[in-house]
């Protein structure tokens, strides 16, 4: 059965077409009220659905916000989208997702296809890259968002600007001080732990995120006078965490034997990973190598992500705010733009110490891996 027509809403409300679409898709110049409810009940004896977007272009607003993520599967975006959520609830909006698993091809093909639907702004969480591979995506991104906002449009980001967008207009930062974040909690672990050394697990050279997070945690090195840590890059998830640890679980297994390892021993190696899902990665591949944490190695990782709720041991991490990311992401592309946007504060965090590091509740003995 085809879909009734507006053509068929105004013949049988016995109006023109114009006033139809000005009853249905709320425009501001409505009819008087006795015509406006003759529309409406002809729509619904037909059972008319509005089109959305001559809606949109009716009233200036499309009610659309759309979400470009990494991957909504990983708990770090889940609860960013959580928070974009609830603010769109509350701006009686809607949200369209987008994962891109990080590519900035994808993110321009996500951001074209919100702005062929009138979204009314963009929110865009994940790492920026300014590796040379992605410099003609980068590029083509850039455009396409500089195009959205030369139309209006407000773009809100998670972390760092986009790279090469020259709009002046429509762009808003949540800064994150990933940099800042991740020296304090080397200077921690470093005071309070006098661990065997240090290794960072990393993302891949470029990913901005990744490369604060390094940056941060070696400047706190230095500042406690402590050698700089080994840097192991990886993928930026938690298989790449996994791959991480085989390597690290080989490199202990030369100088070391984990069955020999006494319980709580004094000095015992930390390893930093730069997210939390590649740190339960990282310790999933000791652990099936037969090291435990923290009795053999220490393990950290950032973001206090929802899932470690329910983590063993339970992982020592930074704490961000994740839902007001994305809440403050949200509000930032929705309600202001240019100098009003460029002053809305970012968010901070705190170091929580737990039992991968052998600190923290004591909830889980020291040198239990569960």
């Amino acid at each position: 059965m085809a879909a009734s027509t507006l053509a068929e809403v105004a013949r049988l409300a016995g109006v023109s077409l114009a006033t139809a679409s000005r009853v249905l898709n709320g425009s501001a110049r409505t009819p008087g009220p006795g015509i406006a409810e003759r529309v409406r009940k002809a729509a619904d004896s037909l059972g008319y659905v509005p089109n959305a977007q001559a809606q949109g272009l009716a009233r200036s607003s499309s009610g659309l916000i759309g979400l470009i993520v990494h991957d909504i599967a990983d708990p770090y975006f889940a609860s960013i989208a959580r928070g974009v959520q609830k603010t769109a609830r509350d701006q009686h909006k809607m949200v369209l997702l987008a994962t891109t698993d990080g590519t900035p091809d994808d993110e321009r093909a996500a951001v074209a296809a919100f702005a062929a639907r009138r979204a009314d702004s963009i929110v865009i969480a994940g790492s920026r890259s300014t590796r040379a591979q992605d410099g003609a995506a980068n590029a083509a991104l850039a455009a396409e968002l500089d195009r959205y906002c030369r139309n209006g449009g407000r773009v809100g980001t998670v972390g760092h600007p986009i790279v090469g967008t020259t709009s002046p207009e429509g762009y808003h930062v949540v800064a994150v001080p990933n940099e800042e974040l991740a020296a304090e909690l080397a200077r921690e672990l470093s005071a309070g732990l006098h661990p065997d050394g240090f290794t960072i697990i990393g993302g891949p050279d470029g990913l901005l995120t990744s490369d604060d997070r390094i940056r941060g945690f070696q400047r706190g090195l230095a500042a406690a006078g402590v050698p700089q840590a080994e840097v192991l890059r990886t993928g930026f998830d938690r298989a790449g965490g996994y791959e991480a640890g085989l390597t690290l679980a080989r490199s202990l297994r030369g100088t070391r034997n984990p069955e020999a390892m006494p319980r709580g021993a004094a000095s015992r190696p930390c390893v930093f990973a730069v997210n939390d899902v590649m740190a339960i990665g990282t310790v999933a591949a000791l652990r099936a190598k037969g090291w435990k944490v923290p009795r053999d190695v220490m393990v950290a990782g950032f973001d206090d992500i929802e899932t470690l709720q329910d983590f063993r041991p339970p992982l020592t991490t930074v704490h961000l705010p994740l839902e007001e990311l994305g809440r403050l992401a949200a509000l930032g592309g929705v309600e202001v733009s240019g100098e009003d946007a460029a002053a809305r504060p970012g968010v901070t965090g705190n170091v929580i110490l737990r039992r991968s590091t052998g600190t923290g509740s004591a909830a889980h003995p020291a040198g239990q891996d569960r």
